[in-house]
């Protein structure tokens, strides 16, 4: 089977390796530079430099392909996919792209097209679980804490990311959407904070961001959820002080004869110290916590995870954790594992029992364990 994996940052290029050892793989980007460290790893997959924002071309780009992976920036991930479906092609995606992907489930179905949407670690694995654990118990309460973390913390952040500071800033900014009592509520992104202890790692701090995405459509029934993202304590201080002293502001700025926004100015600034190096140590600490009832007794199940760089393959955790969930449901579409047609979050895909062994077995053969706690 031909493979395009459109996309060839960190998590991309981690997708097309990993992928390239059961398929044939095509990475496209605009940037040579990705491009180049694909061909380093593995010459064996085709690099195609394109323009991804052209999305004109993608019916003739993708005519020879029986499956593409999409794992493009968030701003272009919903003009991507949709370009994608037109073309009549199967999806596993990971772009997280703002807006709702169900609106595409109908133009999906027209094109007869399989389309697994936000299919990386979160969102991504707690809908999985919370899907599957759906099916054998009446859930409600469903929560998760998750974070990527550098091994080695630096002041004044102790942050890095494989991802581009704005999107960062993003989820900093964005209104957090939970699920209080049957209704859907508003808060302020890093409010409610708390520190949690995990194991090895020690204490955390947590704090609301928008990250229940179609949890919030797909299951309607389940009357109290949340999502909250995890820092090293001290971080979100930092960030609302930025976030106070108008660091964020997208209106643009006259200054020695130019306009720039304070954001572009903040997010250039914190490239260079945010930026993930590429053999620098890392992890993905993930928490899930599901409550409810089982022929009329209290269930509580909790999941943790801690994932940590590859120093053989020079792979990161993010990209490992998030790239290999994705190529999870690239191998159910391929295999015709799950082979329903329309878009499918994760939840939809983890309640049917097949689809959600075959993806824990999958991520468990490349070393991601989800570890169940003894209630």
């Amino acid at each position: 089977m031909n493979i395009a994996v459109l996309g060839s940052g960190m998590v991309g290029r981690a997708i097309a390796l990993d992928l390239s050892q059961v398929f044939q793989v095509s990475s496209f980007d605009i940037s040579a530079d990705n491009l180049e460290l694909v061909r380093r790893k593995n010459p064996n997959i085709r690099t195609i430099r394109a323009d991804l924002q052209d999305y004109a071309q993608y019916s003739k780009w993708l005519s020879d392909f029986e499956l593409v992976v999409t794992a493009v920036p968030g701003f272009m991930g919903l003009q991507t996919l949709k370009a994608v479906i037109e073309a009549g092609k199967n999806v596993s995606d990971i772009s997280f792209f703002p807006e709702n992907a169900l609106q595409l489930d109908e133009l999906a179905q027209k094109n007869k097209v399989t389309v697994i949407t936000d299919i990386g670690v979160a969102p991504g694995i707690p809908n999985l679980f919370l899907g599957h654990y759906n099916e054998t118990m009446k859930v409600h309460s469903f929560e998760y804490y998750v974070g990527g973390l550098p091994l080695i913390r630096k002041k004044p952040f102790e942050y890095k990311a494989p991802f581009s500071p704005v999107d960062v800033i993003e989820e900093y900014t964005r209104p957090a959407r939970l699920k209080e009592n049957g209704f859907i509520v508003t808060k302020p992104a890093l409010s409610e904070r708390q520190l949690m202890n995990f194991e090895v790692i020690g204490t955390l701090e947590a704090f609301n961001t928008d990250g229940l995405r179609s949890l919030l459509f797909t299951m309607p029934h389940v009357a109290n959820m949340k999502e909250q993202t995890l820092r090293y304590p001290g971080h979100a201080d930092l960030i609302i002080a930025l976030k106070q002293a108008g660091f964020f502001r997208e209106e643009k700025i006259h200054f020695k004869n130019n306009h720039l926004s304070p954001l572009e100015f903040t997010s250039r600034i914190l490239f260079d110290d945010w930026k993930l190096g590429q053999e620098e140590e890392e992890l993905t600490v993930l928490r899930i916590i599901i409550e409810g009832t089982r022929d009329n007794n209290a269930v509580r199940e909790e999941f943790n995870m801690i994932d940590r760089y590859d120093p053989i393959s020079g792979i990161s955790s993010m990209s490992r954790t998030t790239g290999y969930t994705c190529t999870g449901a690239a191998h159910l579409i391929a295999k015709k594992i799950f082979n329903e047609k329309g878009v499918f979050p994760p939840e939809l895909v983890g309640k049917d029992p097949e689809s959600f062994n075959y993806l824990i077995k999958h991520l468990e053969d490349r070393n991601i364990r989800m570890i169940k706690k003894d209630n």
